[in-house]
């Protein structure tokens, strides 16, 4: 039998071998010992955990999940589903969920569903079929209640951020948007603006819907008449804002003053502005929602809505690992309060009010 037998399943067939009661008898330990501390239980020392640890490293040793899983009913996976991980507001949350789930040592799938309801629901079926413990999920526009509950059924509980579904009770988290966006107009309408464009988002998701109504309450509530054409929909991202610009600059009378669907439409909106010759800031003054990290370090530093990403994607994680352990979790849509960051995009006051101000100086 030669000795240089290469296994054709890519393992190490020497580590196959090596079991918890292998490292048990090298450190003197019970096996049951060892399989808490490879699980990070509290209740193994620090000290004996690490050990442990080192031993299992040293020895080639890996954790059977799926042994597990069929032991415990649970797999340590979580499904995480979401537009666009490159969209900064998506990185905040699911930065928030990765630390919340790996201090219960949960791992996590992710997927970009860019908004594709047939990849949104092979992931699901992928879930299933894996026996993911749960799923976080930003809906993809269009989502029927019919799909979250299919996963619900089938012992996959869910629960939403950023966006909702109609017709489902599940736990979920966002800003409150409409809240956000009337700070954002109000601010605006405090520094003297009666013209006040709004660019970007629709009326297919839920968080475009809300920005928009508490644009238009915050006009109603100062008697300010709403135009139409103040209204340039569609925009979602940079190069969208940035398209939207030739359009608003084309307005007539030109709006002093705009207010964004999100951050990333601002500052595309800002850059298209700039090429057109107007300086954000000074010639209009421009405010977006969100507050990315790139909102401050912008030029000029975009006025924006904090959202409470980071919030969004704790409160998430927190509520299904509950969920999972069999608490009473609330059902149905928490929502987190808005703050505004004022900053230099929109420092522009009108016309009419500086000369007001300045004759009132000089009375």
């Amino acid at each position: 039998m030669p000795t240089n037998v290469v296994s054709t399943s890519g393992r190490n067939p020497l580590a196959q071998k090596v079991k918890l009661s292998t490292i048990a008898e090298a450190l003197g330990l019970s096996t049951a010992t060892v399989s808490l501390a490879l699980r990070d239980s509290p209740l193994v020392a620090e000290a004996t955990r690490e050990r442990i640890k080192e031993e299992a490293r040293a020895s080639g040793y890996i954790y059977n999940r799926r042994a597990a899983s069929l032991r415990t009913s649970k797999s340590g996976i979580i499904g995480v589903c979401v537009h666009d991980m490159m969209n900064p507001f998506y990185g905040e949350i699911l930065t928030a969920i990765e630390r919340e789930l790996d201090r219960q040592q949960h791992t996590f799938i992710l997927c970009n569903h860019y908004d594709q309801l047939a990849k949104q629901r092979a992931f699901i079926d992928t879930m299933l079929q894996l026996g993911a413990d749960g799923m976080i999920m930003s809906p993809a526009i269009g989502t029927p209640a019919a799909d979250i509950r299919l996963a619900e059924e089938n012992d996959l509980p869910v629960t939403l951020v950023a966006r909702t579904v109609d017709g489902v009770e599940v736990p979920g988290f966002h800003g409150d948007d409409r809240r956000g966006m009337r700070l954002a107009v109000e601010h605006l309408i405090e520094k003297g603006h009666r013209r006040i464009a709004m660019v970007g988002g629709d009326d297919l998701t839920s968080t475009a819907r809300e920005r928009e109504a508490g644009y238009l309450a915050a006009l109603e509530a100062a008697d300010i008449e709403f135009k139409p054409e103040w209204r340039l929909k569609g925009a979602r991202n940079r190069h969208g804002g940035f398209e939207a610009a030739p359009r608003l600059v084309a307005l007539s009378p030109l709006p002093t003053a705009v207010v964004c669907y999100s951050d990333l439409v601002a500052l595309g909106l800002m850059y298209g502005l700039s090429r057109a010759g107007l300086t954000p800031g000074e010639d209009i003054a421009v405010v977006g929602y969100d507050d990315i990290e790139e909102a401050e370090i912008a030029t000029p530093s975009l006025t924006t809505v904090a959202n409470g990403q980071s919030e969004v994607g704790r409160l998430a994680a927190r509520s299904l690992l509950a969920r999972l352990q069999g608490e009473d979790i609330p059902l149905g849509t928490q929502l987190i309060t808005p703050t505004l960051r004022i900053r230099s995009s929109s420092e522009y006051r009108p016309f009419t009010l500086q000369r007001t101000e300045a004759a009132s100086r000089h009375a």
